[in-house]
């Protein structure tokens, strides 16, 4: 037996989502299970200790589903070695055509090739994430590399395995209806649920 099959027998018994990659919700599960921890106690920091204030204002705006992959990359990072921040989440779809824009019809460079309505990010699902050492700020560092694959490991998609537009800071949580579906087709449905207001996990 692989060990994607045994995680996914683990999660078939918590009664959680089955995608085979032990993340935060499958460590949560397992430690109230084990730990006899009440849910409702777990619950109030998404199973996971708060990180940084800056990256909790960016968290709070992400779906609950999304927020402890989130603390939990940042943890993982650390626990690496490699500090790192959650700089960008849930984007309006006109705060997503303000940065389609630059580079385009206002000043700035290319920083997307979404529209409003056709990123992850319209949806509270994806986030971006800063590396730092110290105070410093890094744009460009090969740590990049070494958290995309922390963020992999936790059951994340990683915008550095992108093909026509290669994002290294860039995390989503692909929902399990989408598991098998083309980017553009999942984005078509998640803006057919956001306008009749269906969950996007559920």
């Amino acid at each position: 037996m692989r060990i994607e099959e045994m995680i996914a027998a683990v999660q078939t018994e918590l009664g959680i989502g089955v995608d085979g990659k032990a993340g935060p919700e499958t460590w949560g599960a397992i430690y109230r299970k084990i730990c006899k921890v009440p849910k409702a106690e777990m619950a109030k920091v998404g199973a996971l200790d708060p990180v940084d204030a800056r990256s909790e204002k960016t968290i709070a705006g992400l779906l609950p589903e999304v927020q402890p992959f989130a603390r939990a990359l940042v943890h993982k990072a650390a626990a690496n070695g490699v500090t790192i921040k959650i700089l960008s989440g849930l984007r309006t779809y006109d705060e997503q055509n303000a940065l389609y824009a630059q580079g385009r019809t206002a000043p700035g460079n290319k920083v997307t090739n979404a529209k409003g309505g056709y990123s992850n990010h319209n949806f509270g699902i994806a986030f971006d994430v800063g590396v730092f050492e110290g105070a410093k700020y890094l744009g460009d560092s090969p740590k990049y590399k070494a958290v995309g694959v922390l963020g992999m490991e936790l059951g994340l998609e990683w915008g550095g395995n992108w093909k026509t537009f290669v994002d290294q800071p860039h995390y989503q949580l692909r929902p399990l209806w989408a598991t098998d579906m083309a980017e553009r087709d999942m984005l078509a449905e998640l803006r057919a649920r956001k306008e009749s207001g269906k969950g996007v996990y559920s």
